[in-house]
C-alpha cells in the first residue's frame, strides 16, 4: 500500500491548521502587543517556562508510545488516562509549591502569575489519550477541525482577558478555560472514552517505552529554553520579553511547516519502517523538501527582522530586532533538525533523539552566558544558532549509520 497520497492529504490539512493558527495568532499578537509591554510578556514567559519545564521531567512518552503501537491501542486508553490525570495534579503541585522560590530566582514580585499557571496541567491532565488516534490513524481531516476550534476559542479568551484584566493574568485565564474546553471536546471527537480502569503491566509497558523520550525532552528543553533561562536571569524580565517574542516570530513559520510534515509523516514512517529501502527513499524526499523551504524563509526573516517587528508589533519592540536577525537563521537550522528528530521515533531509536539534544544543549551552555552577558539577547540567539548548527553532523552520521551499516 502507498502512503504518497495520504501524506499529501495529511500535509494539507495539517496545512491548514497551521495557516488558520498562524492567522489567529497574527491578530492575537496585534492586539496584545498594544496593551501589555515587554517586561509583562517576560513574566508570562517565565510562568510558561515552568510550565514546560514540569511537564517535561515528568513526561511518560504516552502519546509516542501510543502512535509507536502497530497493534490497537484501545486497550491502553484507560491506564494512559489515569496516568495522565495524575502526571497533571503531580504538575500543578510542584508548581504551586515552587512559584516563590522561581520569583525570587527571577527577581519578580508576581507570585500569583506562577501559582495561577498551575491550574492548566491538572485540567490537561484529563483530555482523552484517544485524541492520538486522530494521528495514528492519519485522520488528518478531523484533527483540522478540532485543533482550529480550539485555537479560535483560546485566541478569543486572550483577547478578551487581556483587554479586561490588562495584564498578564489575562493570557493564563484563557490558557486554563482553553485546556477545560479541549478536555471537553476529545470525549466528543473520538472514541473509545476512558474510564478509571488501572492496568499496571500496561503502565509498565508505557513507562519502559517512555524512559528515552523523558530523557530526550529534558535535554531538549533546556537545549530550546537554556537562552530564555539565562536572558531572564541575567538580563531582566524586558529584555526577556523582547527575545521571547523575536523568538516565538522566528519559529513561528518554520517550526509550524517542519511540525507539520513531522506530524503526518511520523505514522507513515512507523508503518514503512520494516522496509528500510523504501522508508530511505521517503526520508531523503521529504528531508530535501523541508530544506528548500526552510532555509529561504529563515534568510528571509533575518533580513527584513526590522520591517517584520516594526509592522506586526510596534515601535516599543524595536528592541527585539538583534535577536530576530540571528534567530530567523536558527529557526531554519532547527526546523531542519526537528524534522529529523521525527525519523528516529518512528524506527524507536528514542536514544539518539536524546544524545542530539545532548550535543546541542552542551556546545550552547558552553556559550550562553558569555555571549549574553557579552552582546545581550544577540548573544543569546548566536549561542542558540551554534548549538543547533552542532548537531548537523550527529544527526547526519545516525542517519547515515541506520540506513548503511545496520542490518
Amino acid at each position: 500500500m502507498g502512503y504518497t497520497k495520504t501524506v499529501i492529504k495529511g500535509i494539507s490539512w495539517m496545512t491548514g491548521i497551521r495557516i488558520a493558527i498562524r492567522i489567529l495568532t497574527f491578530v492575537k499578537t496585534i492586539v496584545i502587543a498594544r496593551i501589555l509591554n515587554p517586561a509583562q510578556f517576560g513574566v508570562f514567559g517565565i510562568a510558561t517556562l515552568v510550565l514546560t519545564f514540569v511537564e517535561i521531567i515528568t513526561e511518560t512518552g504516552i502519546n509516542i508510545f501510543l502512535v509507536q503501537k502497530k497493534d490497537n491501542i484501545d486497550k491502553y486508553v484507560d491506564t494512559a488516562w489515569i496516568t495522565s490525570i495524575t502526571r497533571g495534579f503531580i504538575i500543578g503541585a510542584i508548581i504551586f509549591a515552587t512559584s516563590s522560590g522561581i520569583t525570587r530566582f527571577f527577581s519578580i514580585s508576581e507570585i500569583n502569575t506562577i501559582a495561577l499557571i498551575s491550574i492548566v496541567p491538572i485540567i490537561r491532565g484529563f483530555i482523552n489519550p484517544s485524541i492520538i488516534k486522530q494521528q495514528k490513524e492519519l485522520l488528518f481531516k478531523r484533527e483540522f477541525y478540532y485543533r482550529t476550534v480550539i485555537f479560535i476559542f483560546e485566541t478569543a479568551m486572550s483577547i478578551i482577558f487581556v483587554i479586561i484584566t490588562n495584564s498578564v493574568s489575562g493570557l493564563i485565564y484563557a490558557m486554563i478555560l482553553s485546556a477545560a474546553f479541549e478536555a471537553i471536546l476529545s470525549f466528543f471527537v473520538i472514541k473509545p472514552t476512558p474510564k478509571l480502569d488501572f492496568h499496571i503491566l500496561r503502565f509498565k509497558e508505557i513507562i519502559h517505552q517512555g524512559k528515552w523520550i523523558t530523557g530526550s525532552t529534558v535535554f531538549n528543553y533546556f537545549y530550546q529554553s537554556g537562552d530564555n533561562i539565562a536572558v531572564g536571569k541575567l538580563l531582566g524580565t524586558g529584555s526577556l520579553g523582547l527575545y521571547d517574542m523575536a523568538y516565538k516570530i522566528s519559529l513561528a513559520p518554520l517550526s509550524d511547516f517542519a511540525d507539520t510534515i513531522a506530524k503526518v509523516t511520523f505514522p507513515v514512517y512507523v508503518k514503512i519502517s520494516n522496509n528500510k529501502d523504501r522508508l530511505r527513499r521517503a526520508f531523503l524526499k521529504t528531508f530535501f523538501f523541508v530544506f528548500i523551504i526552510v532555509v529561504p524563509i529563515g534568510l528571509a526573516i533575518s533580513l527584513f527582522a526590522k520591517d517584520i517587528i516594526i509592522l506586526v508589533l510596534g515601535e516599543k519592540w524595536i528592541g527585539a530586532i538583534p535577536a530576530l536577525q540571528i534567530l530567523g537563521i536558527f529557526g531554519a537550522i532547527r526546523a531542519i533538525s526537528v524534522f529529523s528528530n521525527t525519523f528516529f521515533l518512528s524506527i524507536k531509536k528514542q536514544n539518539i533523539f536524546m544524545y542530539i539534544n545532548l550535543v546541542g544543549l552542551s556546545v550552547m551552555a558552553v556559550l550562553l552566558i558569555p555571549l549574553t552577558i557579552n552582546l545581550g539577547i544577540f548573544g543569546a540567539g548566536l549561542s542558540a544558532l551554534i548549538g543547533t548548527l552542532s548537531t548537523l553532523p550527529v544527526i547526519i552520521f545516525f542517519i547515515y549509520k541506520f540506513f548503511y551499516y545496520e542490518k
